[in-house]
């Protein structure tokens, strides 16, 4: 007869979810370092053969043959390391030539650096538990060797996560132009500008609503009463009076969707979660809903994710000739990540429309990012991130 294992015979066996998920962090931080080892050694190679093909590339007026692949191992590695340091702002472009050296150098010190270490401390436990012979046997002696090969261990455990975080820094601060004042100076004025550009458009928007939408309807109100008012005739005035009477019902329509796209009264009273929620239910076609948002941003920031998932789902509806569509909304490590996707024909950009421009210029108020992935053939993803923090959920009263 089988029997299957309870969460309390794990424990038992110490096979608790903790344990297994440091295990697998650890496993995969492993293979991380061993891929720095491969990529340290990659950049010694090029470096040198830099080095060697300089002089003549410099006699014939060329540029050395391998800096293309310098630089793509130089991409590569720091797309490595914004996955293992997540972070918002605007995608860097390619690093400029000395950094791109200055990082080959460095990597190739410190890429295989770890093995060396690791090497060097089981070298140390080698020594202790098998070549060390005390001239004397006693508690004391042994106590100590038990205590130093334990110290060893947990340098070694100790030096996987110090290794794997400190060399995605490093290739952070020498490829990362972002790293610089003056690029971080022109990001910003650029985000200042896109955000005044959206207030323009924003007030203009309105302006134009006002004028062609509600305004236009209240003159007609005014026309529909002068009329009533001068007509003799009660059948006639009765009629003028209920024309009068829907155009102050569309007119009262206007201002109410006005307002709502100012600040939808959902956002106020369910907050992002519902919010969004209610978007995807509005879609006419199927969306599946993953939310995982344990506090309330911002309402500036949950104004503008909004805004932007809603934008999102309008293009899906528009554009992208889907069957289904999914949005993600989670927060984690400071940054609150929304994820709108479709099954459609992709071939979505930023430059080709001003949806998604507009959806950029509103997270870049926030110093967030879109990350646009839509191969031709699809599917579509739209990665939205903005660097915040929740507040408690509040908790009504029963």
């Amino acid at each position: 007869m089988t029997r299957t294992r309870t969460p309390q015979d794990r424990r038992v066996l110490g096979r608790t979810p903790e344990t297994a998920s440091l295990a697998r962090k650890t496993a995969t931080q492993l293979a991380e370092l061993a891929l720095n080892t491969l990529t340290g050694l990659a950049a010694l190679a090029l470096l040198t053969l830099l080095a060697v093909t300089s002089v003549a590339a410099l006699a014939s007026g060329r540029a050395p043959r391998a800096l293309r692949p310098a630089h793509r191992l130089a991409a590569f590695q720091l797309r490595r390391a914004d996955r293992i340091l997540p972070r918002t702002g605007t995608r860097p472009g390619e690093t400029p030539l000395p950094g791109t050296l200055l990082w080959l150098a460095a990597h190739s010190v410190t890429g295989p650096a770890f093995p060396a270490v690791a090497w060097a401390m089981l070298a140390a436990l080698d020594y202790v538990f098998f070549r060390l012979r005390p001239v004397e046997t006693s508690h004391l002696n042994t106590f100590a060797l038990s205590v130093s090969s334990l110290a060893i261990v947990v340098l070694i455990l100790l030096s996987v996560p110090l290794f794997h975080t400190a060399q995605a820094r490093l290739t952070r601060r020498l490829l990362d132009p972002r790293s610089r004042p003056d690029v971080r100076v022109r990001e910003l004025a650029e985000s200042r500008a896109a955000v005044l550009d959206a207030h323009e458009s924003e007030l203009r928007r309105i302006e134009r609503d006002l004028h062609d939408g509600a305004q236009a309807k209240l003159i007609a109100i005014r026309m529909h009463l002068a009329l009533a008012r001068g007509c003799g005739d009660p059948g006639e005035t009765l009629r003028m009076i209920d024309e009068a009477r829907e155009a102050a019902a569309d007119a009262l329509t206007d201002l109410r969707d006005l307002v709502r796209g100012i600040h939808p009264p959902v956002l106020a009273d369910r907050g992002l979660t519902g919010a969004v929620e209610a978007s995807a239910l509005l879609c006419p076609i199927p969306v599946e809903l993953d939310v995982d948002l344990p506090g309330r941003p911002p309402p500036p920031v949950e104004s503008a994710v909004y805004f932007a998932a809603a934008e999102a789902l309008t293009n899906v509806t528009k554009h992208s000739a889907a069957s289904r569509a999914w949005v993600r909304l989670g927060h984690a490590d400071g940054v609150l990540r929304l994820t709108v996707g479709d099954d459609g024909h992709g071939g979505a950009r930023p430059e080709r429309g001003t949806g998604l421009r507009g959806v950029q210029n509103r997270l870049s108020a926030f110093d967030g990012t879109l990350t646009v992935s839509s191969p031709p053939g699809g599917p579509t993803e739209l990665i939205m991130e903005v660097p915040c923090a929740l507040s408690s959920p509040k908790i009504s009263p029963c």
